[in-house]
């Protein structure tokens, strides 16, 4: 087996490469606005690590989100192709799930929170770090203090709003490695995998106009 494993349903571009076993190599960079000229460089820094080449991946992870539209697309639509172009599956994990698996919180439940922005949180409840028991949603931190109070929480989101998420966690971010270590995990005990679509819980923010003025002549 070996996995590549890439997300970009945050401000963080992450690769990893997984032989089954262990993470072999692995790439993250910050920055929102660049997902589509960070994500190829970064699979080539990490093959290049490993000393390998693209041929020799078996498989595909890519974090299906939730996430905002722009740069969840592009993760998903590289693994898609990489699919495509290799021959090989590819396999989607929730982006909250690669969080509460790489949390450094020994004991559940939890909650995980990444920045939705909008003032708001994706969210999902963990009973532990291999473990949700909610479905991702998307929601104002004070509409769901009632929900999460008391529970330690990681990521992005929980960082942000302090005053919903007195005992927030690293990491901030999720990391491919995690990602790729879950999925290793799942797929050994045969376990189905999501399928590589996105969670995107609300529309994108660019719209189509509603009423706009036709200028072509009559």
């Amino acid at each position: 087996m070996l996995l590549l494993a890439l997300d970009t349903a945050t401000p963080a571009v992450t690769v990893a490469l997984h032989d089954g076993s262990d993470v072999i190599a692995s790439a993250a960079q910050v920055d929102a606005r660049r997902h589509g000229e960070l994500l190829l460089p970064a699979v080539d820094r990490v093959l290049t690590e490993a000393g390998l080449r693209l041929d020799a991946v078996t498989g595909i992870v890519v974090g299906i989100g939730p996430g905002p539209y722009t740069g969840l697309r592009v993760g998903l639509m590289t693994a898609d192709t990489f699919g495509l172009a290799l021959g090989v599956p590819v396999h989607g994990v929730c982006t909250l799930d690669g969080l509460a698996y790489a949390a450094d919180i020994e004991k559940g439940p939890f909650v995980v929170a990444t920045d939705a922005r909008r003032k708001e949180v994706y969210w999902a409840r963990y009973a532990d770090s291999r473990t949700r028991v909610t479905d991702p949603a998307v929601d104002r931190p004070a509409d769901i203090a009632d929900q999460v109070a008391g529970l330690p929480a990681v990521g992005a989101g929980a960082l942000l709003y302090p005053d919903t998420f007195p005992q927030a966690h690293e990491p901030e971010h999720v990391s491919a490695a995690a990602l790729a270590g879950l999925a290793a995990e799942r797929l050994a005990a045969g376990e189905e995998l999501p399928a590589p679509r996105p969670l995107y819980l609300r529309r994108p923010d660019a719209q189509v106009p509603k009423n706009y003025k036709v200028v072509t002549p009559k």
